[in-house]
């Protein structure tokens, strides 16, 4: 996750991408959640940029499908992702928005 906190590091852009893609299989998406990654999601999902802030979607959306489905929407919750998500459905990318849309179901 410290390639992903990093505003200024060049690789940002492929960590989240890369990350996205790991949390589609369930090792990836284990190692992932055990780094605590809600709070850097939540707050690239509101001020990344818009191939982060689809990636980040992409990554919660794993995230909070499964066992740990519950504790992850939560802590979410706690981070205020409601507001980031709103505004990524009505002004994010076409993948973006399909992501956030799902998660706010």
């Amino acid at each position: 996750m410290g390639l992903v906190t990093n505003p200024t590091g060049a690789l940002m852009d492929e960590a989240m991408a890369i990350l996205s893609i790991l949390s589609s299989h369930p090792e990836g998406k284990a190692a992932i959640g055990a780094a605590e990654p809600v709070p850097v999601l939540v707050e690239m999902i509101g001020s990344g940029s818009p191939r982060n802030r689809e990636n980040a979607a992409a990554v919660m959306l794993y995230l909070c499908s499964g066992e740990q489905q519950l504790v992850h929407l939560a802590r979410a919750q706690e981070c205020g992702i409601m507001v980031p998500l709103r505004e990524l459905a009505l002004n994010g990318t076409e993948r973006g928005k399909r992501k956030a849309v799902l998660l706010l179901e």
